[in-house]
């Protein structure tokens, strides 16, 4: 990108965020000690005053919100409703601090609900998942126990919340100036919700779509059902003990946010606020886009397993080289994505042995 180019996408971001201004809505850019740079939270000047989002559980991440709160003449106690759009820390890390400090409700998906308040236990099992996925994948043992370490050490990023206020796919959230349809839109993570104000065709996005990256679609475990709601919230059985015996099927994470990008696609909007980088003015464009970057990659993948059967840690060294191994989870959620994109289309097969999956041409 030439400085010409660099300076057109400044003043685009520039008009779109004050665009959403104009509507009461503001970017608050919270850092994170991820690679994935700053976190963006939204304040909607409303009633009630409303945090789309918190940032990571961080005194860093606290003192840059209090201080863009302040510019717009607020304080962290002035905030009466906390939204949480998903279940990655770097986006519901201080929520349990500002509800605490401010005594706002705190909305988030229904499904979602159990594993904020059981964070802790969450991430534990989460690990868990991870770990298996990753052996059974081809990731060697000793990698696998560094990853498991790593993952430990972030987990005070986030801190367990109360969602007070729970939220139904296609429901409604009613502010005094607005209502925000909100939506379940997963494949980036499980739990991936947005809110829509249809009258002003602005969407508020988190993670579903960014505009500088593609959203990489994480395996994750899946969510409770609507129907295992009430018993897995039950004082007397933990939130996700069935998943403690029960086998998991590997989830198809791609084909699920594809899936999910398909009807946002179809949406009518002038404007989506992402929960990193840029505003979105061109949805329809951005989408398209990133459909053609997964049909490229799992045309490449196929390519590589028609040559010979390989695991998937294999096709992302392949890939990415050293990446994947220090971001050996990611790459690894990554391949299997697109194989999974192959394995639907029937061009390439799954075999298994001593434990270890291989992909080879079908």
């Amino acid at each position: 990108m030439n400085e010409t180019e660099r300076d057109r996408e400044a003043e685009a971001e520039q008009q779109a965020l004050l665009a959403a201004a104009e509507v009461g809505i503001y970017r608050l850019a919270i850092p994170t000690p991820f690679m994935v740079g700053r976190v963006n939270a939204y304040l909607i000047e409303d009633s009630p005053l409303t945090l789309v989002d918190s940032g990571p559980n961080s005194a860093k991440a606290l003192d840059e919100l209090e201080q863009a709160l302040a510019r717009r003449g607020h304080a962290v106690e002035d905030i009466e409703l906390l939204v949480i759009s998903h279940q990655h820390i770097d986006h519901f890390g201080l929520a349990s601090i500002l509800a605490r400090r401010s005594g706002a409700e705190v909305a988030a998906l229904d499904r979602v609900a159990p594993f904020l308040a059981s964070y802790g236990q969450e991430a534990e099992l989460d690990d868990l998942f991870a770990e298996r996925l990753m052996l059974r994948h081809g990731i060697p043992p000793e990698v696998v126990t560094v990853l498991r370490a790593v993952s430990a050490g972030f987990r005070a990023w986030g801190a367990a919340v109360q969602v007070t206020r729970p939220l139904a796919d296609g429901g409604e959230l009613e502010l005094r100036d607005r209502k925000l349809r909100v939506l379940h839109r997963p494949g980036h993570s499980p739990s991936d919700t947005i809110f829509w104000d249809e009258r002003r065709s602005i969407l508020l996005a988190a993670d579903h779509l960014i505009a500088h990256i593609s959203s990489n679609p994480l395996l994750a475990r899946p969510l409770p059902n609507r129907e295992t709601l009430a018993p897995l919230a039950s004082p007397n059985r933990p939130a996700s003990a069935e998943h403690e015996t029960s086998p998991i099927p590997r989830p198809q994470a791609l084909i699920t946010y594809i899936d999910s990008l398909e009807k946002t696609r179809a949406m009518d909007l002038k404007l989506v606020l992402s929960g990193h980088g840029r505003p979105i003015t061109d949805h329809v464009a951005l989408i398209d886009e990133r459909f053609r970057l997964h049909k490229r990659r799992a045309h490449k993948i196929g390519g590589l397993i028609a040559a010979q059967p390989r695991t998937a840690h294999e096709i992302a060294q392949e890939l990415w080289g050293n990446v994947a191994v220090t971001q050996a989870y990611l790459t690894l959620s990554e391949v299997l994505g697109h194989v999974d994109l192959l394995l639907r289309d029937g061009t390439v097969a799954e075999h298994e042995r001593d434990g270890v999956v291989r992909f080879g041409a079908a």
